[in-house]
């Protein structure tokens, strides 16, 4: 056995601080971890076939990518995303912390709150953008079955038609809902979610494949060749990893639950390799049939839903679509925001307040405004995702490279001066001084026009000079201890 299974329980240095130490912060108990390999293959399951994920990739045959580019791209961002999703899984499994507690070990007890923050700002705006999104799908079904519904679409009150504020406000107290019951409802409702959204999406695929007659259009009538091709391959390939940059940052919010290493890699390879080849076989076989029809390139599974004959599937399918998208928002985009609010908020803030406040931000905000303006899409949740990066090369250059995966547990929630984490009041400065430049190159890089070309690897660029950065700089004078948590551990959910 290596470090990661088998670690020696110690007791605490020092007393722990209400301000840092809560039952939704604390440790997990090894005994009593529920998540299996089924549990992490159902949020990839539900989470690849996210609406968004389809109009991305669909976006790639519009952009001249052939079946076979588009199958390309995939496996090598799958390859990608498994490694880095693995590393990023056995950090939670080892400490059974959450993303905003294992963010102490690099950038210190007061520290961590910036990384928490951008992850919690970036889930927050695009929790309402995915609402907003379901609520239109919902809208548009309602409006299907019972026409007279259409005359409460007509007006608009902040952005929002009356029949718009129903829907979306309908969707966003269900997932409220679902969240205050904690992270085992999040993980019952996955279970449930992802096979229906898997056979949904094999039954859409396989009805477009009969109406095409059996076969479909490899590419559109211009496609794509030799190094332009290659080159837009690998763009799509870095940028959906840079679309599961988020999850890469905190998957330890689910893994700290998981039973062992091996259920984490027996669901990522399914759920990560096996499942994003086929979520491209079905974008390939839904975009090629399209095309082949009529010569349109569709833009989301939702265009397809429309033009379902029988009333009886397109509800079934749209009701799919809802329960999909309600469960990637669940996963990616609410968890989040509310471990890194409790991070923030201690004394006041549990579990389901912080949800209840996530969604509170979440509505707020206005999504729908939000995601009619390209410019606040692409500059300020694109800036935030640029910083996602940086992010995760200092914390995982710290944790694998400079500590050897040797925590102490404990010290994460203490504020005594002697603990391991306290370094500059709270603060690692040379994890930020490593954090800053880089993420400043990686929003150049993701913004600036001239940069165009090379905006899709931001992310990786960025995670590289935080971490080589980081490396030269850290201190490896002061001695790493490996003590576990299980003294001040919980039950896991």
């Amino acid at each position: 056995m290596t470090a990661l299974d088998d670690q020696p329980t110690g007791e605490t240095r020092a007393a722990l601080s209400p301000g840092l130490y809560t039952y939704d912060l604390a440790p997990t108990k090894r005994e009593g971890r529920r998540w299996g390999a089924y549990n992490v293959f159902t949020l990839w399951a539900n989470d690849v076939h996210s609406l968004g994920n389809y109009a991305f990739a669909i976006g790639l045959f519009a952009f001249g990518l052939s079946v076979w580019g588009i199958l390309a791209a995939f496996a090598v961002a799958s390859v990608l995303l498994f490694l880095l999703l693995t590393l990023s899984g056995f950090m939670g499994h080892k400490t059974g912390v959450p993303f905003p507690v294992m963010s102490r070990i690099a950038f210190g007890i007061n520290g961590a709150k910036i990384p928490a923050g951008v992850r919690g700002a970036v889930a927050i705006a695009w929790f309402g953008i995915q609402t907003y999104l379901a609520s239109v799908v919902l809208s548009t079904l309602l409006t299907a079955i019972f026409p007279e519904l259409s005359g409460l679409d007509t007006n608009s009150v902040l952005g929002q038609s009356t029949l718009g504020w129903i829907t979306f406000l309908t969707l966003w107290a269900l997932q409220v809902l679902i969240v205050s019951y904690g992270m085992q409802m999040i993980r019952r409702y996955m279970a449930f979610a992802a096979p229906t959204t898997l056979l949904t999406m094999c039954a859409l695929a396989l009805w477009m494949f009969v109406r095409a007659d059996g076969s479909i259009s490899l590419s559109v009538d211009a496609p794509l060749t030799g190094g332009a091709m290659w080159l837009r391959i690998l763009q799509a390939a870095a940028l959906w990893v840079v679309i599961y940059g988020t999850f890469v940052l905190n998957f330890c919010d689910f893994t700290r639950s998981a039973r062992s290493r091996t259920s984490i890699v027996r669901g990522n390879v399914v759920g990560i390799p096996v499942n994003m080849l086929f979520f491209a076989v079905i974008v390939a076989v839904l975009s090629g049939a399209q095309f082949k029809l009529d010569g349109r390139v569709i833009t989301s599974p939702t265009d397809i839903v429309r033009t379902i004959p029988s009333t009886f599937l397109l509800v079934t399918a749209s009701l799919a679509l809802i329960a999909l998208t309600v469960a990637v928002n669940l996963l990616a985009n609410f968890v989040a925001p509310v471990y890194a609010l409790v991070n923030l908020f201690p004394r006041r803030l549990n579990f389901r307040r912080a949800a209840l406040v996530s969604a509170v931000l979440g509505l707020v905000i206005t999504p729908w405004n939000l995601y009619d303006n390209p410019i606040v899409v692409n500059y300020f949740l694109g800036g935030l995702g640029a910083l996602l990066g940086p992010l995760f090369g200092v914390i995982v250059a710290d944790y694998w490279l400079l500590r050897r995966a040797r925590v102490n547990v404990p010290d994460l929630y203490t504020e005594d001066v002697q603990g391991e984490y306290h370094y500059r009041r709270g603060y690692n400065p040379r994890a930020v001084v490593a954090f800053v430049p880089s993420a400043a190159i990686a929003v150049v890089i993701a913004l600036v026009p001239v940069f165009q070309d090379a905006a899709g690897f931001s992310w990786f660029v960025g995670a590289a000079l935080a971490a080589g950065l980081y490396l030269v700089i850290a201190d490896r004078a002061t001695p790493t201890l490996d003590v576990d948590g299980e003294a001040i551990a919980v039950d896991a959910e």
